[in-house]
């Protein structure tokens, strides 16, 4: 079965050089249980490198089973308010598991010698739901600062997301202009 999967350089991402061709990937917006989460990390644009990105989360790795109703994985870093306000939700009790974000995964392609997006949503806000496993959610927070990227102090999480119910599209592509377009989320009848 085909899937997604791409380990990403968090250096690259929060450190862009043109000589450095690596994955690197961003969640650019985030709402967790109904409150939106600040994007506070200014990063590059890999298709624009002299424009500025405001994320909220600089991505270490992320994943996709390809399947419709199959979660998606983020892992990456994220700023110091941020980390506590996912901590506190950790220990809540939620009520409210709706996910809203927005994300962009760029390789780098070299035959054409440019980054394309290889995974990534568009302008669209993806909705989606914290996936359980059993009775956990698979939302965690790390609880010391992160040593790969020392400033601005970021600290690592990870969140499994599985689809509402309502058809969703995102693209995957393997290459400068070889795109496709996938189903993510079923309507309910």
């Amino acid at each position: 079965m085909p899937q997604f999967s791409l380990n990403l350089n968090v250096d690259q991402g929060f450190n862009f050089r043109k000589d450095k061709n690596v994955p690197v990937g961003f969640v650019t917006s985030m709402s967790l249980n109904g409150k939106a989460l600040t994007s506070d990390i200014k990063c590059k644009d890999p298709l624009n490198p002299t424009t500025d990105l405001t994320v909220f989360s600089v991505l270490s790795s992320a994943a996709w089973e390809i399947g419709v109703t199959d979660a998606i994985y983020f892992s990456g870093q994220i700023s110091a308010p941020n980390r506590n306000r996912v901590a506190m939700l950790t220990y809540l009790d939620l009520a409210n598991v709706e996910v809203k974000f927005k994300y962009n995964v760029y390789n780098y392609d070299p035959v054409a010698k440019t980054y394309y997006l290889c995974f990534h949503c568009g302008d669209t806000e993806m909705l989606g739901l914290l996936e359980k496993v059993g009775e956990k959610l698979t939302l965690s927070v790390a609880d010391e600062a992160s040593t790969e990227v020392q400033s601005p102090i970021n600290y690592s999480f990870s969140l499994g997301i599985k689809p509402q119910q309502s058809a969703q599209t995102l693209t995957l592509a393997t290459a400068n202009q070889q795109n496709v377009v996938k189903q993510w989320g079923l309507t309910s009848a």
